[in-house]
């Protein structure tokens, strides 16, 4: 039966959104979330591109909605300036959507300044643990995990393409992607939507006698008030998405089950990425049109597959098995990536472009939760070892002028 999404009624103030990043991503789903006749008002925070979107906008060439403008309410240089900004009392949604290398800074920190009593903060980022960061400063905001699937790219400064997919997952998050040890595996109840009734049960299913069966969770309170506020904003944002920004594969999830979604994408972006650059630079389709590639790429893959209910605490029979049309099985996705012919991973061009690469989130953080989880991932951390020392020996020889 498809998602009934709630669709609420136009704000009677003024909703304010700024994305802390105004890359092709950014750009694709602020113009989706821009309505200031339904007093939902969407800026940016851009870098490179600021003076191009300060002077024209973002022009937009799409496969899913044709040509079109998207004028921000306000456009700033940088978080200080949004910081201050005098039209806007407060943000209401902080929407992070720049690259995740907390090995490089720490982002958190960054938009602490743009961050008030009832601000939400949304990360729109890969890999996993992106949240931990912003938790740990932010224990009392909520926040909303998701999780996108949008082919987009930005073919100059201030024009977006968008070329195929506008999916994205939202849902609360507590501190279910914590590196912790101590912290409870099964996190969350599914919240129920404001002013329904209803008890808290196990996310990621229905009420049933087998619930009684698995583990106790051990959320206070005050992580389920604030799950709870988390869930209620990110049906907001989620309708907006749909019913204003006609984003119709734009999904509402239980903490648990958003995790679930992020290590599926995960054991695709962690093993053709790194596997790319550790290959000497080959493209997706011609890593799977290499029996032995195509191989390690299914090690990889299964291995996550594996390991990922067991880190999420999920009951038997919860993980991706239980719902093949929502979760493609490595065997389709490696199928599929046959005809991806050009296609390059994020990573592959970060390394040709001599930038940081998104190595932690996709490889490193993956393999530190697991192991406080008592799981262990010994493929992924041996590519995460041969890539950071790759990474850190290339840094080390431009330092000293070798490169």
């Amino acid at each position: 039966m498809p998602e009934t999404i709630k669709q609420y009624p136009d704000p009677d103030k003024p909703v304010h959104i700024v994305f802390v990043g105004a890359g092709a991503v950014g750009c694709f789903y602020a113009s989706r979330l821009h309505h200031p006749s339904k007093n939902i008002h969407v800026s940016l925070i851009a870098r490179s591109n600021y003076k191009a979107l300060l002077d024209n906008g973002v022009k937009l060439q799409t496969h899913s909605f044709g040509d079109y403008a998207f004028t921000p309410h306000a456009v700033f240089p940088d978080v200080a300036a949004a910081a201050s900004a005098p039209q806007v009392r407060q943000w209401d949604y902080v929407i992070v959507t720049t690259k995740a290398l907390p090995d490089r800074g720490d982002d958190s920190a960054l938009i602490a300044p743009l961050i008030g009593p009832n601000s939400c903060i949304v990360l729109i980022q890969n890999g996993v643990g992106v949240e931990t960061p912003y938790r740990t400063r932010f224990p009392s905001t909520p926040i909303i995990s998701a999780v996108t699937v949008v082919s987009a790219e930005q073919i100059s400064l201030g024009v977006i393409r968008q070329n195929r997919w506008t999916r994205i997952h939202l849902g609360p998050y507590s501190n279910s992607a914590s590196f912790d040890t101590s912290t409870p595996v099964t996190k969350d109840r599914a919240p129920v939507p404001s002013g329904e009734t209803g008890g808290l049960t196990p996310t990621g299913s229905s009420p049933s006698p087998s619930s009684s069966s698995t583990p106790s969770n051990t959320l206070t309170e005050s992580d389920l008030r604030l799950q709870q506020k988390g869930y209620d904003l990110a049906a907001r944002l989620t309708s907006y998405l749909v019913h204003h920004g006609s984003i119709r594969d734009a999904h509402l999830c239980s903490e648990s089950h958003l995790q679930l979604i992020r290590w599926h994408k995960l054991c695709i972006n962690a093993a053709f990425n790194p596997s790319s650059v550790l290959s000497g630079g080959l493209g997706n389709a011609e890593m799977v049109r290499d029996p032995e590639l195509r191989l390690f790429l299914s090690a990889i893959m299964y291995e996550i597959w594996d390991a990922a209910p067991l880190i999420l605490g999920l009951p038997k029979g919860e993980g991706f098995d239980k719902d093949p049309k929502a979760f493609a099985t490595p065997e389709k996705i490696l199928k599929s990536t046959e005809r991806n012919v050009g296609s390059k991973p994020s990573m592959l061009l970060d390394w040709e472009q001599g930038r940081p690469m998104e190595l932690e989130v996709i490889v490193g953080n993956p393999v530190r939760i697991a192991r406080g989880r008592g799981v262990e991932m010994p493929r992924l951390q041996g590519v995460y070892a041969l890539l950071r020392s790759m990474q850190g020996v290339r840094e080390r020889r431009k330092r000293e002028g070798k490169l």
